[in-house]
This record gives C-alpha cells, structure tokens and sequence, in this order.
C-alpha cells in the first residue's frame, strides 16, 4: 500500500514538473530565479536587450560586430641577398647559367593577410604586429565594401600587437571592449576574422584556459587565453567576443604544425590590449615599467624551503644594483606574493603587472622574507633607465662591451638588422674572453634564446643566474662560421 501511494506521489509530482516546466517556456521569467548567469551579464550592459537569448546571441553579436571588423591585405617589399652569391667567380656556374653580372641584392615582394578591429570612431585599428609590421603597403577594407589605405601609428613586437590608422570622414562603427580579468573558463566565445581570405567569418567556441605562456617568443610578454574557437591564418588581429558582444581578447596565434585549426588558438587578453593600444595612440610606443629584478617560479622544493603553503608568487634571483628595487630594499631570496594590490601566482604576471605600472608610481609589494609576510615600497623605473643599467651588467657579467649590428654586416653575414650585438670590447680576463671571443664577433643566442639587439642581449644576460654554465651561439667575424661555446657567467 506504502509503495503504491509512493508511486502515485512521484508520477503526480513529474506531472506537475512538465507542467510548470512547460509553462515557463510559455510565458517570459517573471522572477530572478529564472535569470541565466549570462542574462545576468547582459542586464549589467547599458543599451542592450534586457535577457540573452542563447539561440541568437551569436547571431546578434555576428551582427552588431562586423561593420567594425575589417580586412587588412599587406604588401612587403624586401631586398634579400643573392644566394648564388658563392659561385660568382664560379666558371661553371657562368657558363651554363650565362650569367655574366651577378647582383649582391635582388627585390622581392610578399602579400599578406589578416584582420582588424575598428577601435574607436576616429579610424584606429587594433591588430597583430606580424600583420603590418614592416609593411610597404597596408589595405583596408570594410565590411560594406568600403577601401581605404591604413597607415601605421605604432607597433610592441613584445606583445604582436599594432594600431593603425585609416580615414574617417565620418563616425565609424566600432568595437566595445570588455574586461578580461572576468573572463572564466568554460564561457563561451565568438571570433569573427577574415581567415584564408574569407571574409566576414564568424565561429563559436569556448574559454579552454587563461593565463598561457611559453606560446611565442620567451621574451615576449605573455598571457594568453586559449580557445576552441576556430582560429586560422588570416583570423589574426580580429575580435574574440563575449556573448555581449564586448571584445575579451585579440585572435593571435594557433597551436598547428600544419597551420591549420586542432582546436587551440591563442588570443591576448583585452585588457593588455587595450593598454598597449591606448599607449600607441598617444605616444607612438609602450614605456614600460622596471624594477630591476631577476625573478623564477617557485618549484614545490623551493616553496617548501621557504616554508611557502603552496608555489604562488614570484622567487627574486638577483637584484640588480642601484636599481628601483634596490633602492626599495628587495633582495635576493625574497618571494613577491602580491604587486598593487593584486596576488602574484607567477613570474611571468609579475612580468606583465610591473611593465604595466605607470612610471613613477609608488608601488606597494608584499614579499615573504625569513618566514615573515612584509610590505615595501618601490618606485617604478623606465625601460629605458634600465637599459643603460643592465649594459653595465654584461660588461660585468660577461666581460665584454657590445654595439648593434651594422648594416654592412648584416649584409655581408646575412642577418636581419635587428638580430645579434657585436663585441666592441673584450675583458681578456673575463668569460668571454678567456673562451676566445674578439672584438667584431657577434653574439647571435644563448642558451637557445636569439639576441635581438643590444637590449635583446642586455635583458638576457640578466636574467641568467649566477656563476652557471651558458651556451653561446656566436658568429666569428674573421670567417663568418657560427659555433656553439660554453661559458660560465659571474
């Protein structure tokens, strides 16, 4: 009888759930517990509908977003040196290829595609740096079919980014930009691009991760989101979208051998974007703060040596001397666990969160030092200051002076204008010069990482640790040969 009864209770209560069920679909939600968390976003931004609608919110994004996304075509002229330049006096190779003038240079001239988002009603385009930089030419063209010639305002290889320019003789439609530091794991995503030349593309996905490094170039400044969100060649520089239609991240990189989509693609954050952006409109360049720190993560060891809870926060190597830190009171040994305010769960966001900072400011960290939390003060340096600063530590550390590559150099060996530093003069007492390095020779890597200019080769040296061995790539000026060679840094 028991069980009977009990039955009847659960069928008559899973009719009653179809019932309500059934009529909430049929009526709008009149209370709050009906709100989804992404109507409960929606309701927070101005000027939008009151509820998303799952079943058309990428299509209303898609809509609302495209006039402000546009397609740039790039066009690089280059001088290149002949590769046939060996067997000029060749006799062979004149004969059969009837070659009687061998040029040192030819021209060659390359295209390229990609994507940009209208930023504001002025014309600036927000972008990737690997889209313009070192274009000749840059064509934009808008979504109504309008063409324009872009022009570049200013490029940070260090986070591939870009902003340039085209006219507007009238207020343009463009993006809105949102906060990416709300951004979650599991959200889901729009990317809209111009990918292999398709125009006007729209693809859907969700948040796979946050806060990704180790994807480009180590020395870069990274904090990349990964998404599912197709993302091809040609998708760079375009708009990674909330389902508000808020731009949270700027389409950078996939995760490809063969160039081609496997479900992870990389975009930077909007909010590095947007402070990158906002500094090239007004100044042409990024200045970036400086503490004159070596920093490294903390290893479940080290963070049991320090008596540490757990590995959050940013382990200090070295101090350089007279630096903004120095001047503070950091040392060597100290752990950062919080920077402004905000808690440090790397060295890399310690990285990005310092060269961010404005310069001058008082900034507050707290470190842990002899199993004690303290605060400090530092004020923030300049880039600049600290390249003047770290040049006096390779003399230091490596026992030589160094100068950029001259361009009959990079002609003669082949290099790009920016890569490597030169050797201008040599401690013979020092690492370098006991393992044999002259004046002239060029200093191409170490341990793997390319020396990009003399502040390249100044950033890399101080961040190696002391009295290690390091590899150096080198090129001998004598011969033009490279080799690898083993030294130990002080």
């Amino acid at each position: 009888m028991w069980q009977r009864a009990s039955r009847r209770i659960v069928i008559l209560s899973f009719i009653f759930l179809l019932l309500g069920l059934t009529e909430c679909q049929a009526r709008p939600a009149s209370g709050p517990e009906m709100v989804t968390p992404a109507a409960a976003a929606s309701q927070q931004t101005s000027g939008r509908q009151s509820a998303v609608d799952l079943k058309t919110a990428i299509q209303v994004v898609a809509k609302e977003t495209i006039p402000a996304v546009v397609h740039i075509e790039v066009t690089q002229r280059q001088e290149v040196t002949n590769p046939f330049l060996p067997f000029e006096n060749d006799p062979f190779f004149r004969y059969f290829f009837n070659v009687p003038h061998m040029p040192r240079k030819f021209k060659r001239e390359l295209k390229g595609l990609g994507t940009g988002m209208i930023m504001d009603a002025q014309g600036h385009i927000l972008t990737n740096y690997h889209v313009v930089g070192g274009a000749s030419e840059i064509k934009v063209l808008r979504a109504d079919g309008s063409e324009y010639t872009g022009k570049v305002v200013g490029t940070d290889p260090k986070t591939d980014l870009a902003v340039i320019q085209i006219p507007a003789d009238k207020p343009l439609p463009h993006v809105t930009f949102g906060d990416s530091d709300k951004v979650e794991v599991g959200q889901w995503v729009v990317a809209i691009g111009h990918p292999r030349g398709l125009d006007e593309t729209v693809t859907q996905g969700i948040i796979s991760a946050k806060h990704r490094t180790g994807i480009m170039d180590p020395s870069s400044y990274q904090d990349y989101l990964q998404t599912d969100a197709a993302i091809n060649p040609g998708n760079s520089g375009g708009p990674l979208l909330d389902l508000d239609g808020e731009v949270i991240g700027v389409n950078a990189a996939i995760a490809s051998q063969s160039g081609g989509f496997e479900g992870i693609g990389f975009a930077i954050p909007s909010n590095m974007a947007l402070h990158i952006a906002t500094a090239l409109i007004a100044h042409g360049k990024v200045e970036r703060g400086w503490l004159g720190v070596s920093i490294q993560d903390l290893t479940p060891e080290l963070a049991k040596k320090f008596s540490l809870a757990n590995t959050k926060g940013a382990l200090i190597a070295d101090v350089l001397k007279g630096s903004p830190a120095d001047k503070g009171g950091l040392k060597r040994g100290d752990v950062i666990l919080s920077y402004r305010g905000k808690s440090v769960p790397d060295s890399g966001a310690l990285r990005n969160e310092v060269a961010n900072s404005p310069l001058g400011e008082e900034a507050r960290l707290t470190v842990w030092r002899d199993g004690n939390q303290q605060d400090l003060t530092v004020k923030v340096g300049s880039l600049e200051e600290a390249a003047k600063m770290l040049l006096g530590s390779v003399k230091e550390r490596l026992g030589v002076t160094v100068r950029p590559v001259t361009p009959k150099e990079a002609d003669t060996y082949s290099l790009d204008t920016d890569e490597g530093a030169a050797i201008s003069s040599v401690d013979p007492k020092g690492p370098l010069g006991q393992a044999g390095f002259e004046v002239d020779d060029i200093i191409l890597e170490i341990n793997d990482s390319p020396v990009e200019g003399v502040d390249g080769l100044a950033n890399l040296v101080n961040g190696l640790p002391h009295n290690q061995k390091v590899v150096v790539k080198a090129l001998d000026h004598r011969s033009g040969e490279t080799g690898d060679v083993e030294v130990t840094v002080r």
